[in-house]
């Protein structure tokens, strides 16, 4: 069927469904799922139904949010046609903003019944924490001051989508958090977080002829850059400090199979200004993030084999 909107046709191919949820960003739902899972693995059994509950709910979080952006950035005149790193269903496609709303809506719906079922089969404390990670999801470009208008937006994504959302998915396979995963979800917490940076690296320009005040926009390209290269570089020299505690063992380390793409991330936001130009920067920086998670799953789960 065929309709438009403002003289757009709409075009409902799988393509555009596809690209409607930004897939590169979905990495930052599944990675901390499964990372967290993995540790819980380690010190006790994993119970798989409520593994696969815990990854479809957290993608469909992440989705939402991200439908969530492209309803209120076309809302606040953020998204033309013109736009890089958008879904562009409403811009390009002639999707309505309300299908695009009602689309977010339906999936934190679905989400939000997976979520009854995970807190019935574990704790319903995480009730309290699941809707404030979804509130946190809507409020990121919703509400009267949304939270991608201000210097906390790498703060929040990391905290909520990284570092929470790996504490959550060992939880409700331990019914505990141990000092272990806490250390653990840092560094990821952290990447989930510079996913965000990456793309208000490539949005600096625009993002401060709409007055909002992104962490780029507030400390300058350059530093914002700068600030990058540090926490990358934190992250990994955290694992080290991991290994020589003894927390974990040194399996962790081949997470460090992952810093080609961090430099490739880094140089590759260097010296540029135009948008279009840093898209393969930031599809690094989305890499390194699952590069970086999925190699210590997998250091972690040798570990626990032998």
């Amino acid at each position: 069927m065929q309709t438009e909107y403002d003289g757009l046709p709409l075009k409902r191919t799988w393509k555009i469904w596809w690209e409607l949820i930004r897939p590169h960003t979905l990495t930052a739902a599944f990675v901390p799922v499964l990372l967290g899972t993995v540790i819980a693995l380690l010190e006790d059994g994993v119970n798989w139904l409520l593994f696969a509950a815990m990854m479809i709910a957290s993608i469909l979080i992440q989705a939402a949010t991200n439908l969530f952006n492209e309803y209120y950035d076309f809302k606040r005149g953020l998204d033309t046609e013109e736009s890089v790193g958008i879904g562009g269903g409403i811009v390009r496609h002639g999707m309505t903003p309300k299908l695009i709303m009602n689309l977010a809506l339906g999936m934190y719906a679905i989400a939000l019944i997976i979520g009854i079922y995970i807190c019935a089969a574990s704790s319903w404390w995480l009730a309290a924490v699941g809707l404030v990670c979804m509130l946190v999801g809507y409020l990121y470009t919703g509400g009267p001051l949304p939270i991608s208008y201000t210097p906390f937006g790498e703060l929040f994504s990391g905290l909520f989508m990284g570092f929470l959302i790996i504490l959550i998915a060992y939880f409700i396979q331990t019914g505990d958090v141990s000092s272990t995963a806490i250390l653990i979800a840092i560094p990821s917490g952290i990447l989930v977080g510079l996913i965000n940076l990456s793309n208000n690296l490539r949005d600096h320009d625009g993002d401060k002829a709409h007055g909002r005040k992104t962490m780029p926009v507030v400390m300058g390209r350059k530093n914002a850059l700068t600030f990058m290269a540090i926490m990358f570089a934190f992250s990994y020299l955290w694992l080290v400090g991991l290994v020589l505690t003894g927390s974990v063992t040194a399996w962790i380390l081949l997470a460090f199979l992952s810093i080609p793409k961090a430099l490739a991330a880094i140089k590759g936001f260097v010296g540029k200004t135009q948008p279009i130009t840093m898209v393969p920067a930031m599809k690094a920086t989305a890499q390194t993030n699952t590069f970086f998670g999925l190699l210590m799953a997998i250091g972690l789960f040798i570990s626990y084999l032998i």
